[in-house]
């Protein structure tokens, strides 16, 4: 199979890799019924071949001249991605979230395939989970997936009826044989001589986005959109240490639907900011570090087309979203964010954003880790204000029961890395009527991280009250003007 090398995005996410930043994406997933290791190791090789990136390795290209490339490992042991723990009695949600934190902590290897699961048994003692269940920790580096191509990954793993389907056997491979140093060079001169080409494009296609956006706000009078560096430093704003702190809220789909009727237009993602804003406000505020400004979030926006649905890799634009964490109301506050949403929005559609992820392509990959590497020895993220506050990344997930090797998945939640300066991310998973959200941190910015996951719970009941409260109200005054 032919070499394929990282964009330049996916190679962000392995020059800024270090022990104590591991860049891989995952979750924990509740799988119903007594599924056997064995059973599970077996399913899995029978579809080992569906996605390539599980036998796939990184080349790297001596000297770091250039980004490394995806190459087929001749030496692949399933052995090696497929582990089995066990977890102490009693086996409850605290022993599953302290073995999900302790494994998120740990880096891939880089001498093998990126990604691993880790089946665990003896999660007897969580509530709404039937006792032989298994939970399952899934690593996968970001460098060869996003959120979206994760969730493909998963599609491909489980079946929509609990008869697996049929896969069709694998084909061999013609093997080419992996560059040598010689080669790797030579191509790694190519792309340096022939990637600056590319800027005249892009630098015409930005020019193009600027003009439409200054259209947007002098012109059409649309407000400027959040930008990065515009947002207030806060505790979970600054270096981060090994270890990982994680855990999830899951709350009912349908109901947090039914808040967005308090808000004409607003979408189930702007009620989902809402509710995050609400407990980032109300765990700011009990430690007096809420901060004048609203809080900013960074929203990863897929870039993918109908052609690119299966294909791997980091295909995001980013979105910058002020989380009016400064307003008391909850309603005024999910109005707010739906008009920055909508703000951010109109602007992402007229700023080219496949375009402007064409400038990553241009960076050379030596250099970008030496800068990478010099931002994290001098702790460069004290020293200024934040890109942004936080991550907050949807995945929509099948709204239908999924199953592998015939058991039931019950529940799926994310998980996603973090870095210096921006030490709180929050995956949010939706699945089969349900929805995950599942903040990641670094246990020495939040240790107290199952505070603010049940805020998050909280924050949808002071919602809730909210939109109930408003909604009497308008009862009210409807039947009064009836009347009068």
């Amino acid at each position: 199979m032919k070499m394929k090398e990282l964009s330049g995005l996916d190679a962000a996410f392995l020059f800024l890799e270090t022990p104590k930043m591991p860049m891989h994406i995952g979750g924990v997933s509740i799988i119903q019924g007594s599924l056997q290791f064995d059973d599970f190791r077996e399913f899995v090789q029978d579809r080992l071949h569906i996605v390539d990136k599980l036998t796939q390795k990184l080349a790297m290209v001596p000297m770091s001249l250039d980004r490394p490339c995806w190459v087929d490992d001749p030496d692949f042991d399933l052995s090696l991605h497929l582990h089995k723990v066990t977890l102490p009695r009693p086996g409850g949600w605290k022993d599953l979230r302290n073995l999900a934190s302790s494994l998120f902590s740990q880096q891939l290897n880089r001498e093998r395939p990126l990604w691993e699961f880790i089946f665990v048994e003896g999660i007897d003692s969580i509530a709404q989970v039937p006792k032989g269940s298994v939970a399952l920790i899934s690593k996968l580096h970001h460098c060869g997936f996003d959120g979206k191509s994760g969730a493909d990954l998963m599609s491909m793993l489980f079946d929509v009826s609990p008869k697996p389907q049929s896969v069709s056997p694998a084909q061999p491979k013609i093997r080419e044989p992996i560059s040598g140093s010689v080669g790797l060079i030579t191509k790694s001169i190519y792309h340096f001589l022939t990637r600056p080409v590319k800027l005249p494009g892009l630098l015409w296609d930005t020019g193009k986005s600027a003009l439409k956006a200054v259209s947007l706000s002098r012109i059409q009078g649309v407000t400027s959109p959040t930008m990065p560096f515009s947002a207030a430093k806060t505790s979970f704003n600054d270096t981060v240490e090994a270890g990982r702190v994680w855990n999830s809220a899951i709350l009912d789909i349908k109901r947090v639907k039914t808040l967005r009727k308090a808000v004409q237009g607003a979408t189930l993602n702007d009620v989902i900011l809402a509710i995050c804003a609400g407990a980032l406000r109300r765990y700011l505020l009990e430690k007096n570090e809420l901060p004048d400004k609203p809080l900013v979030a960074m929203i990863p926006v897929s870039t993918r087309t109908t052609e690119e649905k299966n294909d791997m890799g980091n295909q995001v634009f980013a979105m910058y979203v002020g989380l009016a964490t400064d307003l008391d109301d909850p309603i005024k506050r999910l109005e707010k964010i739906h008009i920055n949403t909508v703000i951010g929005k109109l602007y992402q559609d007229v700023t080219a954003a496949k375009g402007l992820m064409g400038y990553a392509e241009l960076i050379p990959f030596g250099l970008a880790s030496v800068a990478a590497e010099l931002y994290t020895r001098a702790g460069i993220a004290k020293l200024h204000k934040p890109f942004f506050n936080v991550i907050i990344t949807n995945v929509p997930g099948a709204q239908m029961p999924l199953y592998i090797a015939g058991h039931k998945l019950i529940a799926h939640m994310g998980a996603a890395p973090i870095f210096d300066g921006m030490g709180l991310i929050m995956p949010i998973y939706s699945y089969n009527g349900s929805i995950s959200i599942s903040p990641t941190s670094a246990l020495n910015l939040m240790p107290d991280l199952d505070n603010f996951t049940q805020y998050i719970s909280e924050s949808v009941n002071e919602l809730e009250k909210a939109v109930q409260q408003k909604m009497r109200n308008a009862a009210v005054l409807k039947k009064f003007l009836e009347q009068n």
